[in-house]
């Protein structure tokens, strides 16, 4: 779904923040073209490949060399733990979050669109190679190229669908070659808030805070709760945000010790009212407490670990009682 606030997201490692800021003025973004692309198989999903030798040769004089423009890719979501671990060095980095509408403004000759995913191509690209093949009409070749230019640039396997992808494609003319490095640089008014993951060093956070300050914008740090595998953020005085309908927001139902958002209202999360009289009391409960103060543990769990392989390589076999064999009776009668 796309964000309706119009806001995404673009996650980076740590060591390449100095170059994304590398101007005051500007954030430079690194942009790929489709044959760099991480997904090996990222332009099969255009027509089935499998089709008559005669027809695939139509597509590859019809269709030539894809395209290849400057691409820059963004996130839906800034809650993507895949994405936190693999493009922002396992939750050290940090996440920008963009103004669409303002890059659209600083590049009005891009194109913006989500990624669909999936493990097949669509069935209406093929039949229009047949169209265009068969009937030969120059309109139908060209809906062949403009189809498969999109399914090329905005489809990727299903694999893929938790990046929850935005793509943004820019002409060659906005993008600067620095090296084997394509890069964009976009105004800087462009970013609306900066994101640092719970394991960014302290270097790392009091930098990005800078940026923020000096170019107008939120600073967050993200938190990985206990009550809830949907992470949270915290602004700079300690106020809990959390992120709806794409938009990060101001959490109205949140433990106060913890300040991590409840599903329900109330005063602590279960996790910050746990007191010492509670955990005495349900010490007192625990069993292993028992074994461990008659100095039976131990054996115990040595016995129940025996126990537990016996059963594996004897799957499908009744499990003795005790760790005796069992002695045949000898037959009745004789």
């Amino acid at each position: 779904m796309t964000a309706k606030s119009g806001k995404i997201y673009k996650y980076v490692g740590p060591e390449y923040i100095d170059k994304i800021f590398r101007s005051p003025d500007v954030v430079t973004l690194k942009c790929s073209r489709p044959k760099e692309f991480n997904d090996p198989y990222e332009l099969f999903l255009t027509i089935d490949f499998n089709e008559r030798p005669d027809a695939l040769a139509f597509y590859a004089d019809a269709i030539g060399d894809l395209p290849q423009f400057p691409t820059t890719c963004f996130s839906r979501s800034p809650l993507v733990i895949p994405m936190w671990a693999h493009y922002a060095q396992n939750l050290q980095g940090c996440v920008i979050e963009f103004l669409e509408d303002r890059l659209v403004k600083a590049f009005p000759d891009s194109r913006f669109g989500d990624v669909s995913y999936s493990d097949a191509p669509e069935e209406g690209l093929t039949d229009m190679l047949y169209r265009a093949y068969v009937i030969g009409k120059y309109r139908y070749t060209y809906f062949l190229q403009r189809g498969v230019l999109d399914a090329a640039y905005f489809t990727k396997a299903s694999c893929w669908n938790y990046e929850q992808e935005r793509r943004m494609i820019v002409p060659e003319s906005a993008a600067r070659q620095a090296g084997p490095l394509v890069l964009l640089d976009a105004p800087k008014d462009c970013i609306s808030s900066i994101i640092c993951g719970p394991r960014a060093s302290d270097q790392t956070k009091q930098a990005m805070g800078t940026k923020a300050t000096e170019i107008s914008c939120r600073y967050f740090e993200l938190r990985i709760g206990k009550s809830s595998p949907t992470p949270y953020f915290v602004d700079v005085n300690g106020h809990p945000f959390s992120f709806e309908l794409g938009d990060i927001v101001p959490s109205h139902q949140y433990c106060e010790s913890c300040k991590e958002p409840l599903a329900q209202a109330a005063e602590k999360c279960s996790w910050c009212q746990i007191d010492d009289e509670l955990r005495r009391h349900v010490a007192s409960r625990n069993p292993f407490r028992l074994l461990d103060r008659a100095g039976m543990l131990e054996s115990y769990i040595a016995e129940m670990d025996a126990i537990g392989r016996t059963s594996k390589t004897s799957a499908g076999e009744p499990r003795a009682r005790s760790g005796k064999k069992r002695r045949r009776r000898p037959p009745k009668g004789r």
